[in-house]
This record gives structure tokens, sequence and C-alpha cells, in this order.
């Protein structure tokens, strides 16, 4: 399969068909306080719905989509959104609705909200859900400043200390800063936990146990029962990442575990949009110790009817404008709905299966760190590349001339030269060995190409050590470094640490290849 990325001299909408003399003037509604309204007339670009159309048809035809790509990016779980619940959630019922408008009005919406909390609850064993946190690092951080004031209540001012072994994810020591908190690693054994370095790492310090499982190493933590023991014993909060959760979904949960709470991902599980195509949801979840200090407001059924009230005194407050990303939850609802309690099954073993199927092929030509039997990911090392000259980094780069999206790299740390892969349960075996072909066609081009790449796609290579250290982050930015660069890449000079995407003249052994 050949592959080419389009390459757009694309404008600006401003430069498309700049404002008209004057610009708009947006009609005054008398209500308006004075000091409020503009004083100059609006000056947008005067476009017709076809310039529209076209300029963000291109700009999407030179960047990468779960509708065009494989997306192995490990620890993320990039799945296929279904359109059945972009339609639902784009009807007048949902997308027309106000947070504040009569909880009279919204029955419908509340019930739905009121659904979802339940069937995470189930899904997790831990009863007591909010909808609210924003996505994964907000959940991490709500879920954190319930467990401060957990400890505060029981007199635990000591408690200022996070536990994190070394495969978690990189939110987790953040998240745990912004809460004030200071961190401390705990090493792995055999890419799992080492139970003896968490033992002599709980004290009367500890506030919490920050812990993925499966990992990101894509094994399954075997001694989780004891390290909730341990955890609890040492008076700490046994806190569940909730990203890999797609390896066990309708086979165990967090609660079954011992966690006392748990974040999770519905951008990713629940196949709600991911990334650029957000925003990110996420929901926490959280058994008997957290709940009074779950965020208001919570919605509470008595008899038929739903209603939003603040009346929990020991809540952590609010954390998110109204209820959270409705319209994110309900397509979230939707894929539950849809799958049912059989169906979110198979969505783990198909996930489970894929992941060994691709690891056991792509073993063969990089060394696996870990053991072969994983969960939803498994981690290759590109160590060997090295004496090639060539490093994990560049292969990844190759990657995206054969159309695929890059898998992650260089996490997790403990693995030299690491690459993370996770292909979801929506891909299909074909996907699978088109993806093991491009690899290899990869793995196996000149260090010359592999250093050259990408050469395919719009943009060319970053040098990422210039782009770092001269910061571009705006368009004015981009505007002084280098005048007129974000018009035409064909025309003008490319900005600090932008390669040019011309057509090389290095020989292409992918083209035409089948």
């Amino acid at each position: 399969m050949t592959f080419r990325q389009a390459r757009w001299e694309e404008p600006l909408l401003w430069e498309i068909r700049p404002p008209a003399d004057g610009g708009v003037d947006p009609a005054q509604a008398p209500e308006v306080p004075p000091e409020l309204r503009r004083r100059k007339a609006l000056r947008l670009p005067e476009l017709s719905e076809l310039e529209v159309a076209r300029h963000f048809t291109r700009l999407s035809q030179m960047n990468f989509g779960i509708e065009t790509s494989f997306y192995p990016l490990g620890s993320c779980t990039m799945k296929y959104n279904p359109r059945v619940s972009e339609v639902l959630a784009r009807r007048a019922g949902v997308a027309d609705v106000h947070p504040y408008q009569p909880e009279s009005s919204t029955q419908g919406l509340l019930a739905m909200l009121w659904e979802m909390e339940q069937a995470l609850g189930k899904i997790t064993g831990l009863p007591h859900t909010t909808l609210q946190v924003a996505a994964g690092a907000h959940g991490e951080y709500v879920a954190l400043r319930m467990t401060a004031a957990y400890h505060r209540d029981r007199g635990d001012t000591k408690r200022t200390e996070v536990l994190l072994p070394d495969t978690a994810h990189g939110t987790n020591p953040a998240s745990a800063a912004m809460a004030g908190f200071t961190t401390r690693e705990i090493p792995s054994k055999n890419g799992c936990v080492d139970l003896r370095a968490l033992e002599g790492a709980l004290s009367e310090n500890t506030a919490a146990f920050m812990l993925t499982n499966p990992n990101t190493a894509g094994l399954f933590e075997e001694q989780i029962l004891e390290i909730s023991d341990r955890v609890h014993s040492a008076g700490a909060i046994l806190y569940y990442d909730g990203a890999n959760l797609n390896a066990i979904l309708g086979k165990t949960g967090p609660g079954k575990m011992g966690f006392d709470v748990a974040h999770l991902n519905l951008h990713k599980t629940f196949a709600t949009p991911h990334g650029g195509g957000g925003p990110g949801d996420g929901a926490l979840c959280v058994g008997e110790r957290l709940k009074d200090y779950l965020p208001v407001p919570r919605i509470v059924k008595e008899g038929r009817k739903f209603h939003i009230s603040y009346d929990f005194p020991r809540s952590i407050g609010k954390v998110k404008t109204a209820y959270g990303n409705v319209g994110l939850v309900l397509r979230a609802y939707v894929f539950l709905r849809a799958h049912g309690e059989e169906g979110l099954r198979r969505v783990s073993e198909r996930a489970v299966l894929n992941s060994n199927y691709l690891g056991m092929r792509l073993g063969e030509h990089l060394p696996r760190p870990f053991k072969p039997l994983v969960k939803h990911e498994f981690v290759l090392s590109g160590a060997p590349l090295k004496a090639r000259g060539v490093r994990t980094l560049d292969l990844a780069k190759r990657l995206l001339d054969e159309g695929v999206h890059a898998p992650t790299v260089y996490f997790p740390t403990l693995v030299e030269e690491s690459l993370m892969i996770e292909p979801p349960e929506t891909e299909s075996k074909r996907d699978l060995d088109e993806f093991v072909a491009a690899f290899l066609r990869a793995l196996n081009d000149t260090p010359e190409r592999l250093h050259a790449s990408p050469m395919n796609l719009a943009v060319g290579r970053v040098d990422e050590v210039r782009a770092a250290r001269d910061l571009i982050l705006s368009w004015r930015d981009m505007e002084k470094a280098a005048p007129g660069a974000g018009r035409s890449h064909a025309t003008a000079a490319s900005p600090p640490g932008v390669a040019s995407a011309a057509p090389s003249d290095i020989p292409n052994p992918s083209v035409g290849a089948k």
C-alpha cells in the first residue's frame, strides 16, 4: 500500500477573502449595557459555505485521523468513535439544552447521567460516581484533592507523600504536585511493582499509592491484593489510574482489586472523541472511604424524578462548570448500551487478543523485555537499532510515511529505546497484518532514509532541540521567526525547528509495495 499525504498551500481564512471595508456591524441589543457593547465593527472574513468547507477539508487532509489510519499509541486506546453516538449527541434534546434551565425540562438528560453513573459504578466495583471530571489528569487531581480531605478529616496532617511506580503515566506525579503532595518513585521488578520496595516506602507520611493495572508494560499486577493490603495497613489510599481499563472491561474491576478510587477516560475505553477531536471526558468512581468528598452538584433520584443537589457538606466543592461534558457522556452511554455486559467483555477479549497477536509477530524482529503474554499493549526495545546508527525516533518517523500513526516512544522509561504499542478491539486482523508489513518495511529501510523521514507528509521532521529552544507558541511568534511561514510553506522560509517537506531525491522503496 502506498501513501502520500496531501500538501496544500492553504492560506488563512483571512487571506482567502479579507473583511470588507468597515467590517460587519452587529446589531446592538438594547438590553446590553453600553460599557459591554463593541466600539468597532466586527471584522470577520466574508466567506461562502463552499470556501469554508474546502478550507477545513484541506487542513484535515494534512493530518492523521482514526478514519484513515491505525493509531497504535500505547496507553491511549485510540479506538474508532461510532457515528451513531455522534448522531444521537447532536439531537436537539441534548445539543440545545442549557445547563441552567429548569430541572423539570431536563429529566431525560438527568436520567441518562444517573444511569451512566450507576453503570460505571457496577463496571468498576466502586459504586459512587461523578461525571464532572474533564479527562484523565483532571480526574487524578480531583481524586487527590478528595484524598487530602479524607486524611485531613482524620487528623492525618502528616500524610503529604504520594507513591508511584516507575511505570506510572507522567500525569500522575504532575497531578500529585498540583494537589500539594510530594512524590516518591517505587521501582519495578520484572515489569511489575517491587512489593518489598513498596513496603519499605510506605509510612505514616504516605497519603496514596497511584497505580495502573494492567500497567504501561501491558502486564497485570498479579500481587495487587497484597499491594492493597500493604497500602491500607499503612493508612493510605489506593488510587487506580483507569487509562488501561480497556484490558479488563467486563472481566474484573478496581473495586475487586481493593482500590478506593478510580478515574476513567471515557475518551479511551468508551469511544468518545479523543485528543484533537476532543474534548476528552472522564469519570471518577469511589468506594465508601471517599464517597462523602465527591464534587458537587450530584444527581439524586427521588422516586421517579431526578434533581441536582449541593447538599453534601463534606464535598470538596465544584470542579467543573455545570455537570461536566454532557455531550461526551451521552456518547459513552450509547457505547455502553449498544454493547451490554457481554459486549463489554468481548471488547476486552478482542483488545487483549489483538495485542498478543501483534506482539508475537513484531517480537520476532525486535526484543520484548517482558514476558510474552500481555494484556492490551506490549513494549518493544529499539536498542538493536543503535548498531546501525538509528534510534527508535527514526523508526517512528519512518512509520508515518507508511500512512499509520507512530506508536508511543521512549515510554515506559525503564525500557531502553522503548516502543509501546496498543491495538484496540476495533482493529481487524487485516489492519494488524498491514501494520506488521508497514513496520517491517520501515525497520528494514536504510539509515539514510530513516534519518530523513518523514518525507511523504505535509510537514517534514521537526528539529526538536531547536524547537524546544526557540519556542513558537502563537501565530505572532511564528510571524516574528519567519514572516509568511504560516501562509505558504512552499514559498516561505520555514520557522525554527520545522523542516521542509518537499519531495526527497532519496528513492522510496515503499512506493509500489503491496
